[in-house]
């Protein structure tokens, strides 16, 4: 199967993204050239938005497979929004993601520019599945900006069919109904061991650990805490739980193994078995065998969200740990709007700069957990 425009193939395992609406001028002025697309699946920024993004992602048959999908998915959206409605509430009344990407975004083109002026003027988007500002709308707008060039910067540290997958499914079926794009494509999708990563991680860790008491700070054990995935889905070889371990092993021989460590998942929904063990029965069985110190790394999110504020705060470290007895439970920074962002364009300057351009005049399926993709030949 054909798929019309081009891709600049410069990574192993490199796939497409999409894109979504314009959310930055661009440093140098002037019609934008490059973009920078910030691919990541959103938040509701206010309580009013919950249903829409609760029934595009349940929709999904790529990050949530279900029977019956286009019929169960909008009954579970409408079940599932007064309770996700009250969450967040509890933190603030929206998801802070499209902030924190906006000021990764602009911080990352304000770098190119210094870098590699010749590429300017930059355009970041953010690419958002299940909230605005949606894929398919940055799609229709970098077209009509006028981009020439795209490199798709995935949000998601660890590749995973569920998450950058989706994302890929959906540029190509944008590119199948709209055959005449011109772009020249630049793909990030993951980068797992990224050493500004690991080092952000670090750091974040050491800074949390100092806030324990001193007398309770060797005691501290560690729960890098990730999203969990259905095992239909990794047994089919989603490559996802082995990225994230890469993560924690990379963080952990920076730390110099000063803590034990557990790698644990979050975030399950429905009856089916998904990867364990689930971090509140972590919790739960550390607090069993007397241990009171527990630090949550949310090593598999770049931003703040529903999952960090919400699951990770209020659920894990103030509820749970309080009812089993904990004497702290706290957690590491997300990223957010960390210098990483803007140090990231040094070690990723090949990607942003090569005008190299593959064309694709043959392309075969490949099978992904949760759905099709298309790879280069």
């Amino acid at each position: 199967m054909n798929m019309p425009g081009k891709v600049a193939l410069l990574q192993r395992g490199s796939r497409t993204v999409a894109l979504s609406k314009r959310h930055a001028t661009t440093v140098a002025g002037g019609t934008p050239k490059t973009a920078i697309l910030m691919l990541n699946l959103g938040g509701p920024e206010k309580t009013a938005d919950v249903h829409g993004f609760l029934h595009r992602l349940f929709s999904d048959k790529d990050l949530i497979p279900l029977p019956a999908q286009k019929f169960l998915a909008p009954l579970i959206a409408k079940r599932r929004t007064p309770k996700i409605q009250a969450q967040y509430d509890a933190i603030g009344g929206g998801s802070p993601i499209k902030k924190w990407t906006e000021l990764q975004g602009d911080a990352m083109v304000r770098q190119l520019q210094q870098l590699l002026p010749q590429n300017g003027p930059y355009q970041y988007y953010l690419g958002f599945r299940y909230a605005h500002p949606l894929t398919e709308d940055a799609l229709h707008q970098m077209e009509a900006d006028g981009i020439t060039r795209a490199v798709a910067f995935t949000q998601y540290p660890q590749y995973s069919c569920s998450t950058t997958g989706s994302s890929l499914n959906a540029i190509y079926r944008h590119y199948i109904a709209n055959p005449n794009s011109k772009i020249e494509w630049s793909v990030i999708d993951r980068w797992p061991e990224h050493t500004g990563l690991v080092d952000v991680f670090t750091k974040h860790i050491e800074e949390e650990l100092l806030q324990f008491p001193e007398e309770d700070r060797d005691d501290v054990v560690i729960l890098f805490s990730a999203h969990s995935l259905p095992l239909q889905v990794v047994d089919r070889g989603d490559p996802y739980p082995t990225e994230v371990a890469a993560t924690v092993s990379r963080v952990m021989e920076k730390l110099g193994h000063t803590h034990p460590y557990r790698l644990c998942w979050q975030s399950k929904v429905g009856p089916m078995p998904w990867l364990a063990p689930q971090t509140d029965t972590v919790i739960r069985g550390l607090a069993e065998r007397g241990r009171k110190n527990v630090l949550l790394v949310p090593i598999a999110f770049t931003s703040d969200h529903i999952e960090t504020l919400f699951e990770l705060d209020i659920e894990y470290a103030h509820e749970l740990g309080r009812s089993v007895g904990m004497k702290q439970v706290r957690r590491a920074k997300s990223l957010n709007d960390s210098p990483f962002f803007t140090k990231c364009t040094h070690t990723f300057r090949d990607s942003f700069a090569s005008t190299e351009v593959a064309s694709v005049p043959n392309r075969r399926s490949l099978r992904f957990p949760t759905g099709i993709a298309q790879v280069l030949s």
